[in-house]
């Protein structure tokens, strides 16, 4: 999806676990505004969402991003023709790529059963590790 070409004119995504808005923003090149506009109109971009709401971005959604602009930006399709063609590609459900055809992992879906609670357990003591990591940077 992502021509080699075109991904060499995008700056290089940094080895880090999270983004901010401000952070995507400049490494898609589109504005702040559109990135919470495409939040409402593709289902696959889910940023995590912390303290005071503030957006978080990992990788695999700046990859998503960049596929969202190629399509809008560089072929031209609407917004529910993009959307549609994400659908159907399968695009944003693992077979993400960059430059080259490489999958990336999106985030696992979590699905109701009786370890739902063992893996909310998991995922809030990952969020209070990261905190606590982030807080500690901050000191």
């Amino acid at each position: 999806m992502l021509e080699p070409s075109h991904n060499a004119e995008l700056p290089e995504i940094p080895a880090k676990r999270y983004f901010t808005i401000g952070e995507v923003s400049e490494l898609c090149e589109v504005k702040p505004h559109v990135l919470r506009y495409w939040e409402q109109e593709f289902s696959q971009l889910k940023p995590v969402k912390r303290r005071g709401n503030r957006r978080y971005y990992q990788r695999q959604d700046v990859i998503l991003i960049r596929q969202i602009r190629e399509l809008l930006y560089e072929q031209g399709f609407t917004i529910g023709g993009a959307r549609q063609r994400m659908m159907a590609g399968g695009l944003g459900s693992g077979q993400m790529e960059e430059g080259t055809r490489s999958n990336v992992q999106t985030r696992p879906v979590v699905v109701a059963t009786a370890n739902t609670s063992n893996v909310r357990s998991q995922q809030i003591k990952e969020l209070i590790e990261e905190v606590e990591e982030a807080l500690s940077l901050l000191v």
